[in-house]
């Protein structure tokens, strides 16, 4: 299988950053079936996902933690707010969530490590403190 991780062209220094855009869309996705589409296309099926308030391991507790965020925050929409920092397999950017064309209700930063697969299996969010405490 051809690994699909993101590279750094020597031309132009850019990032394919297909397989992260497709992770962040899969928190906005409300049809199980098209979200579980987005989940399979960016994420191993040993994904690994903490942050200071959620955690999953696997594609279906990844499911259900989405599930359960967009209960607690709806019409809420995530976007990457950065550019991608690589080395290695590994990536970071910020993001952001919130009502689109509105200031943030949450933001922080994802590390993430790709598989041989080309597909994200570990993520870490860091997310301020204040946010943690809403």
């Amino acid at each position: 299988m051809t690994n699909t991780a993101p590279t750094t062209s020597p031309d132009t220094g850019t990032i394919d950053t297909t397989v992260i855009d497709t992770y962040l869309e899969s928190w906005n996705e409300t049809d199980v079936t098209k979200r579980a589409t987005l989940i399979d296309a960016a994420l191993g099926a040993d994904i690994w996902y903490r942050d200071p308030m959620l955690e999953a391991d696997g594609r279906e507790a990844y499911d259900a933690m989405i599930v359960a965020v967009q209960s607690q925050f709806p019409g809420l929409m995530m976007r990457r707010t950065s550019d991608v920092d690589m080395h290695h397999d590994l990536v970071r950017f910020n993001w952001a969530l919130g009502e689109p064309g509105a200031e943030p209700t949450i933001s922080g930063l994802d590390v993430a490590k790709y598989d041989s697969d080309g597909k994200l299996h570990r993520i870490i969010g860091f997310v301020p403190e204040t946010a943690t405490a809403a």
